[in-house]
């Protein structure tokens, strides 16, 4: 029966009913998927999208930084990708005198660049590992299966890198453990800033738009590849080179039209499509409500003290774009999952399978197995969330819980003085870097609420032992009790403290730490999640990995045609969608165009907002219709985004969105609110993802710019 199961597994190819939904393999698009992308338009040779050994548009694609896509646009190595993907890097870059993020930057040649810790991964080959991975493992369950599987992996990994620091490579599980590949990659180190726009076009519309169409956002950056003069990856030197790449994608700036043919090339960072509805039911009663919750506390607090001070703006500005991101996204997935009973579609699937499993070992008894396995964990996942998103949402917790590693190794008798020294100076670095970035002010609001919001929310036999004994007896329980309470450790913590933590790390004294109020603190919350929760969450993970091994492969053994139509889940790995421009109807009465324009952009400016406002060249521009010839005849007017009908998630963030030839007319950076579950559940009729028009990309670098030279650079195709 394995064997039946995964050679349908390898059918993945053959033609779903709604074609827009699937994040494909495009090593597997097969002949029928790509036969129905042709029928849709697409003009290109299948071994155009995707070659072993030729150059195609894969080798424009990289893995842009830790969660992002990028595509090379140039035959010098010129990156383009997201605003928001490149946003860590132009706020490290930024200083208050050098305010890239406020201002914009734009190199005007190669010596203008800025070097940056970005890396960029490309993809070298994929591997089929299928009968080597489920060799190895045979059939073990549990821990045993996940250890075996790491080893096998890391085994693969080392056979197939040896080492060298710039190849890296993944076994990737599809399918829930029913098929592995290998993923290879090649990893170039020298990553340069060369163009930005300000956050007021880049970020313009802020939070208020964030997942909302229609948008008008001009989320991209653009960074270049750099090599050695041999034409290899290396690290950062003045004397290193352009990248030549194997491939670099045109640009068209002929515009898009509803219902055109789009492709969306990238990396989706991760989907969870064949969840059950008690993993519904698990997110939108507890997981969800309760990041949204502690997300909007720490939101709040920061803001505040974000438009009090430019330079807390500037500060604070990268970790409060990544935490407002997905507050709003789990709010509106949570929503979207109810409004549409999700929840109901999934126990009705459920139901049917069971039907099946009916006098099936196998098969008949995964549901029983689920139930127990959500019985036992429900009851501590709101402490989970509540320590991870809220104790751990104070910065100086956070820290202070890095500090615990080194607490024990001071602690424990006959541990040589040299890794105790080791230990203090990478924790005297650490907090170097953690005092750049921390707000006192915001930090001190955040850690007292949350302290009254765990004990408030979370089971009483789930508190740290003896913490809320100790606080009430010290400091009673009133409101004002919790600002006092966190008043004294931001007073008294040597982490805050120059001169005592200097003491500290000259006399080597543990009992500067260990007595330490924030320490005390995180090792109570850190101790009470080890021992009490962590093992609890990772027991039921591992059994839901297992379940779902065998839920999947059920699945598909039940129904042929099923097992036929189904696409591996995303992982981070590299995936094609396929889909048109197009344009919807969210509601009654409510038509949303497939573009908007620059227009729109002025329709919603308010002078001096923190999310509305623009550059005064901007605005010039736009009363003087300089649009060159990147103005869209139809609307005689600068097309700034247009929305499409493929399936993308987070990682996707960056991707080039292709016309019918494989010429980029867009990057994909966000989804529309409606479908917000597309995580759980593709919604065929609403999802949306929303795209950067690259004439608008075109026209800012240019006109707005200034930067001509990066213009020169592409292959524009008119």
């Amino acid at each position: 029966m394995r064997r039946l199961v995964l050679s349908i597994v390898l059918l993945v190819s053959v033609l779903k009913s709604q074609a827009d939904e699937g994040m494909w393999l495009p090593l597997l698009l097969g002949k029928q998927v790509y036969t129905d992308m042709v029928k849709k338009g697409l003009k290109l040779k299948s071994e155009q999208l995707y070659s072993a050994n030729k150059a195609s548009i894969k080798d424009a694609i990289i893995i842009f930084g830790n969660g992002c896509t990028g595509e090379i646009v140039s035959s010098k190595g010129l990156i383009f990708t997201n605003h928001h993907c490149g946003y860590g890097a132009i706020n490290a870059a930024s200083t208050l005198e050098h305010n890239y993020l406020r201002d914009g930057f734009w190199a005007k040649d190669h010596q203008q660049e800025i070097p940056t810790t970005l890396t960029v991964r490309f993809l070298n080959r994929i591997e089929d590992v299928t009968n080597k991975v489920m060799t190895g493992l045979g059939n073990l369950n549990g821990n045993e299966r996940t250890t075996k599987f790491n080893q096998i992996s890391a085994d693969i990994v080392k056979e197939v890198t040896g080492g060298d620091e710039f190849k890296t490579a993944v076994v990737a599980s599809m399918f829930a453990g029913n098929q592995y590949f290998l993923y290879v990659y090649d990893v170039y180190r020298d990553i340069r800033l060369v163009g930005t726009p300000p956050e007021s076009i880049g970020k313009f519309g802020g939070d208020t738009d964030n997942w909302e169409w229609p948008r008008h956002t001009g989320d991209f950056s653009v960074f270049r590849v750099y090599t050695g003069k041999d034409g290899k990856p290396a690290k950062y030197n003045t004397e290193n080179v352009p990248l030549k790449p194997k491939y670099f994608l045109p640009v068209s700036i002929k515009g898009v039209n509803d219902g055109d043919y789009a492709m969306i090339f990238g990396y989706p960072g991760g989907t969870n499509r064949y969840e059950t509805s008690m993993g519904v039911n698990l997110a939108t009663e507890i997981n969800n409500p309760s990041l949204v919750k502690l997300r909007d506390m720490r939101l709040k607090y920061m803001h505040e003290e974000m438009m009090k001070d430019p330079a807390v703006k500037l500060q604070l500005a990268s970790d409060y774009a990544s935490i407002a991101n997905y507050w709003k996204f789990y709010d509106g997935e949570s929503k979207q999952l109810k409004k549409y009973d999700v929840y109901g579609q999934k126990s009705k699937q459920e139901q049917a399978f069971l039907t099946w499993a009916k006098g099936k070992p196998e098969y008949e008894n995964i549901f029983n197995d689920y139930a127990a396995n959500y019985a036992a964990w429900k009851p501590y996942a709101m402490s989970r969330v509540y320590y991870t998103e809220g104790i751990q949402g104070s910065p100086l917790i956070r820290f202070a819980t890095s500090l615990l590693g080194l607490n024990r190794l001071m602690n424990t008798k006959g541990t040589e003085q040299s890794k105790i020294d080791s230990a203090l100076q990478a924790a005297d670095k650490a907090r170097t870097a953690f005092l750049a970035s921390e707000n006192r002010a915001s930090d001190e609001r955040i850690l007292a609420d949350v302290l009254m919001m765990f004990r408030q929310d979370i089971d009483p036999s789930q508190h740290p032992a003896g913490f809320y004994d100790e606080f009430t007896s010290n400091y009673g329980t009133a409101t004002d009790a919790y600002k006092k309470y966190a008043a004294d450790v931001f007073n008294n913590t040597i982490i805050l403290d120059d001169e005592k933590w200097r003491k500290f790390i000259k006399d080597k004294d543990e009992d500067h730490i260990r007595k330490d109020p924030a320490i005390k603190l995180a090792q109570a919350f850190n101790t009470n999640y080890q021992q009490n929760i962590l093992p609890k969450y990772q027991a039921f993970n591992t059994k839901n990995t297992d379940l779902a091994r065998g839920y999947l492969k059920g699945v598909m053994a039940m129904d042929t045609k099923k097992a036929a139509m189904m696409y591996p889940d995303a992982n981070f790995t590299m995936r094609v969608s396929y889909g048109s421009v197009r344009s919807y109807k969210p509601r009654d009465a409510v038509n949303y165009d497939y573009v908007t324009t620059l227009k729109g952009v002025m329709e919603k400016y308010v002078p001096g907002d923190y999310e509305f406002d623009l550059p005064q060249r901007f605005i010039d521009l736009y009363n003087a219709k300089d649009f060159g010839q990147y103005i869209d005849k139809k609307k005689n007017d600068i097309v700034v985004g247009f929305i499409s009908s493929n399936d993308i998630t987070g990682g996707n963030s960056g991707s080039p969105v292709l016309n019918a030839n494989g010429e980029l007319i867009g990057l994909a950076f966000d989804g529309n609110y409606e479908a917000l579950s597309h995580k759980i559940a593709f919604d065929k009729d609403l999802n949306r993802t929303i795209n950067v028009d690259v004439r608008y990309v075109l026209w800012v670098i240019d006109k707005y710019g200034g930067a001509k030279n990066l213009i020169n650079e592409l292959k524009i195709v008119k």
